[in-house]
């Protein structure tokens, strides 16, 4: 059986490497091969070079100031001509990008199973996350296996009628990632984070959706900056995107702060070791609100909503938004409330136990052969740890 993963962005190269892995280990029954749209590039490399996996094919979609339309259609040309070529019997995605959107329309314009690693992910408004929310629904409808991080999001899914035969738990696959990352060694005092003083308190801060781009970037910055104003001791640490939208109004609002470290973005396993060594994580990552509970950091969700209920129910992240107030007063509560911090720092991490990637490999493997599928009680062993 001829599987074909294609990624596209550094989140989407963080979550399926373990995947690849563990269908590389699987043996003579999977004919692995890998596709990278190149929808990020200088951020994708790294991930890609951490896990070894080399990819076979590469579509170099990115252009510049492509728009999304734009985007969209290149990456189903030329993924088409990919699918036309191998002939997979499985197409597998993950997330929300543009590319999992793609890539999992040519599968079923092809006649290809398609397999959704992070199925289920809902925050109920189909502008916010835009376009994300869009593509992981159409996704999910398309899939012949939909991987759920969650009990949460299989309810998700069963609720818009997907088949509960295709519909298997196995925890994300992130957490598979983070624990072979903070294995790794790391020497501080060179690299990227060379400039960070870690003698305080670190604040770290990862911002990039294009839905807060504008007003809503302009007031974190501002929360930021209050907040670097008026704590002492702390150290606000942003990897900046390379985007325009982000990059510029940034650097213009907070470059030159003397508690304000702006750096360039981090390959995945400095991120990991700020993380590590962080106080606080303000974020609009989906990664970063899955990976902090496992090293014991609070999150502020800097979005009006988050797909991620998980994190909010077990009380390890709160959604804040993007106003300056609330940002504020939020993290100033848990940088100067200790038994407010902890009451978030010490709860058990609802997204996995990492061994996701297994489960999934498991359950593939168990599919192998055409129109072949796992019966629902087959499907709930292979998924059990």
């Amino acid at each position: 059986m001829r599987v074909l993963i294609v990624l596209g962005t550094r989140p989407e190269a963080i979550k399926l490497c373990p995947v690849i892995t563990a269908l590389q280990e699987s043996g003579d029954r999977l004919d692995v091969r890998v596709c990278v749209t190149g929808q990020h590039r200088e951020m994708l490399r790294p991930v890609l070079d951490l896990f070894g996996i080399v990819p076979d094919h590469d579509l170099d979609v990115m252009r510049p100031d492509q728009t999304l339309s734009g985007l969209t259609a290149t990456v189903i040309t030329r993924t088409a001509a990919v699918v036309e070529a191998e002939r997979p019997d499985w197409v597998v995605v993950q997330g929300d990008t543009t590319t999992a959107f793609g890539a999992s329309l040519v599968g079923f314009y092809h006649g290809v199973r398609v397999a959704h690693v992070e199925a289920g992910l809902r925050t109920g408004d189909m502008r916010r996350p835009f376009p994300e929310e869009a593509n992981r629904r159409i996704v999910d409808l398309l899939a012949g296996a939909c991987f759920a991080p969650t009990e949460r999001a299989r309810r998700n899914l069963l609720r818009e009628g997907v088949d509960p035969q295709i519909v298997h738990v196995t925890g994300n696959t992130v957490i598979d990632a983070l624990h072979y990352v903070v294995r790794c060694a790391y020497d501080l005092g060179s690299g990227p984070l060379a400039s960070v003083p870690f003698d305080r308190r670190i604040v770290l801060v990862t911002a990039h959706r294009r839905e807060s781009f504008g007003p809503g970037f302009v007031s974190i910055c501002r929360a930021l900056r209050r907040l670097a104003d008026e704590i002492e001791g702390i150290q606000i640490v942003y990897p900046v995107h390379l985007n325009p939208n982000v990059r510029d109004v940034v650097h213009k609002r907070l470059a030159g702060h003397p508690r304000i470290t702006l750096i360039p973005p981090l390959d995945y396993v400095s991120l990991v070791q700020l993380m590590s060594r962080s106080t606080l994580i303000l974020t609009d990552s989906g990664g970063i609100q899955e990976e902090a509970p496992s090293l014991g950091k609070p999150v502020l969700v800097l979005r009006a909503a988050t797909e991620r209920p998980e994190a909010v129910e077990a009380g390890c992240a709160r959604v804040v938004g993007t106003q300056t107030a609330r940002i504020v007063g939020e993290a100033r509560r848990l940088l100067e409330d200790d038994t407010a911090y902890q009451r978030m720092a010490r709860v058990a991490n609802p997204f996995g136990d990492g061994r996701a990637s297994e489960r999934i490999a498991r359950i593939l493997v168990a599919m192998a052969g055409p129109g072949m599928e796992v019966p629902r009680r087959t499907a709930q062993l292979l998924a059990a740890p």
